[in-house]
């Protein structure tokens, strides 16, 4: 979700900088060390995913629920935290941004419910099922 929010709305759209609150360069700056930690980030993921699935430990349905799950959680602390409490940018400068911040935090929910229904499903569907170990 990183990704996304870097590559869409600080990139294409320039509708923000991670770090709005400063000079040019320092939002620039903090861009470019966000696109950072979120590829450590994505690399480190796939490391760990590559170790499960060499292990044959890897539970497919798991990991989908872990990823909205992840996306939902991004999107809500970015929206809550980044947005509102600690105002480190907004999502747009110059217009109302109630509907942005409405649909941001929605989409934000509807990802975190997803992962948490697939989370779900995927605990009753290996509920009883022993355990493989590698």
């Amino acid at each position: 979700m990183a990704a996304v929010d870097e590559i869409v709305f600080h990139q294409i759209l320039s509708w923000h900088h991670f770090y709005d609150r400063s000079t040019t360069e320092v939002s620039l700056l903090s861009d470019g060390l966000l696109h950072t930690a979120e590829l450590l980030g994505l690399v480190a993921g796939f490391f760990l995913y590559a170790d499960l699935r060499r292990r044959r430990a890897l539970s497919t349905a798991h990991a989908w629920a872990g990823f909205f799950f992840g996306l939902g959680i991004f999107q809500l602390f970015d929206g809550i935290v980044d947005h509102k409490l600690l105002r480190l940018h907004q999502i747009r400068y110059g217009v109302d941004v109630t509907p942005y911040d409405l649909a941001w935090n929605a989409a934000g929910a509807v990802l975190l419910a997803t992962g948490s229904a697939l989370a779900v499903r995927a605990y009753r569907r290996t509920r009883g099922r022993p355990r493989r170990t590698p």
